[in-house]
C-alpha cells in the first residue's frame, strides 16, 4: 500500500488498481460506479461525506485511462472488492454505495461477504433476478438493443467500437466526458449475457441482503431497473428504505445535493426513522 499526498487524502494500490481514499471516519463508504463511469462520478458525495466518513473509490479494472482491454469475471470483481474492503477498512466491513453494474457486483459481494458489508446504497438497478420476470417482452427487447450494441462494440474494440460506445452513450444522455469514454468500458454487457459459462447471469443470486438497504432510484427513465414489488419489500426490512428522485439514471450528477443529503440523514437516522423517504 502507497500512501498519498495531502493528509486525510491517499492513494493506495489493491491488485494494481488505484483505490483512493478520503476522510477519517469511524465507518467506511465504498463507492462502486457503473458504465461508462469511473470514480470521479462520487465526487459530490465525497465532498460531503468525508467530514464523518472514510471513503473509498476506485475505477473498475478496464475503466480508467491506460487500462488494458481484457473482461472480468464477477468471481474476479467481488474478489477484488473482498480485497479492497479488507485492506482499506479499519475494521474489514463497509458501507457500500453502488451505482450501475456496481449495484451487480456489490449485491453479489454482499451475499458472498455478508460479514463484510454493515449497510448497503443502491442507485437506479435493484435486485436482477426479480427485474428479469418483470419486464414486458417491450422493456426487454429495449434493454437487449442497448445492451447487445454494447457488447457488439466491446467485441469489435478499437475506434469503431469506442464510436459506438460513444454514440449510446449520448444517446442515454451519460454525464460523464466523451473523451474517457471507450468501448474497453462494455465488457460487464458481453460478460452478463455471452460469457460463456462465466456469465454473470448465470452466477448472480438473487439479492436478498441480512444488513439494511437504501435504494435509490431516477423515475424519468424510459423503464425501469428494478422490479417495483422488490422495492415496495424492502420498507419492511429493518433500517431499509426507499427514495425516489425526479431525475433519470444518474442520481448523483442530477441532483448531487439532495442525493447527498438523502444518504447522510439515513446513514445517520435510527432504524425505524423514516424522514429519509423521498416517495
Amino acid at each position: 500500500m502507497a500512501s498519498a499526498t495531502t493528509p486525510g487524502s491517499r492513494v493506495v494500490k489493491v491488485d494494481d488498481v488505484e483505490v483512493h481514499i478520503d476522510g477519517e471516519g469511524a465507518e467506511t463508504i465504498v463507492m462502486v460506479h457503473g458504465w461508462p463511469d469511473t470514480l470521479r462520478l462520487w465526487d459530490a458525495q465525497v465532498q460531503c461525506l468525508q467530514t464523518r466518513y472514510r471513503c473509498v473509490r476506485f475505477s473498475l479494472p478496464g475503466f480508467a485511462a491506460g487500462d488494458a482491454r481484457r473482461s472480468y469475471t464477477l468471481d474476479e470483481l467481488t474478489g477484488l472488492l473482498e480485497r479492497i474492503v479488507v485492506q482499506c477498512c479499519p475494521d474489514g466491513k463497509a458501507i457500500l454505495l453502488l451505482h450501475d453494474w456496481g449495484c451487480v457486483i456489490g449485491y453479489q459481494f454482499c451475499m458472498r461477504h455478508p460479514h463484510r458489508v454493515s449497510r448497503v446504497i443502491g442507485v437506479d438497478i435493484g435486485d436482477t433476478a426479480s427485474l428479469r420476470s418483470a419486464w414486458t417482452l417491450r422493456e426487454m427487447a429495449m434493454v437487449l438493443a442497448y445492451q447487445c450494441w454494447l457488447a457488439l462494440a466491446w467485441r469489435i474494440g478499437g475506434r469503431t467500437g469506442d464510436r459506438m460506445t460513444r454514440a449510446m452513450a449520448r444517446a442515454l444522455r451519460c454525464p460523464s466526458p466523451r473523451a474517457q469514454i471507450s468501448s474497453r468500458m462494455n465488457y460487464p454487457y458481453y460478460m452478463f449475457w455471452f460469457g460463456g459459462r462465466q456469465a454473470w447471469r448465470h452466477h448472480a443470486r438473487p439479492f436478498e441482503p441480512s444488513c439494511p438497504v437504501l435504494f435509490i432510484y431516477g423515475r424519468r427513465k424510459p423503464l425501469m431497473f428494478h422490479a417495483q414489488a422488490w422495492a415496495d419489500s424492502l420498507p419492511g426490512r429493518a433500517g431499509s428504505d426507499v427514495a425516489a428522485f425526479d431525475t433519470g439514471h444518474w442520481v448523483m450528477t442530477e441532483q448531487p445535493e439532495r442525493f447527498s443529503r438523502v444518504i447522510a440523514g439515513w446513514l445517520q437516522s435510527a432504524p425505524d426513522d423514516k424522514e429519509t423517504r423521498v416517495r
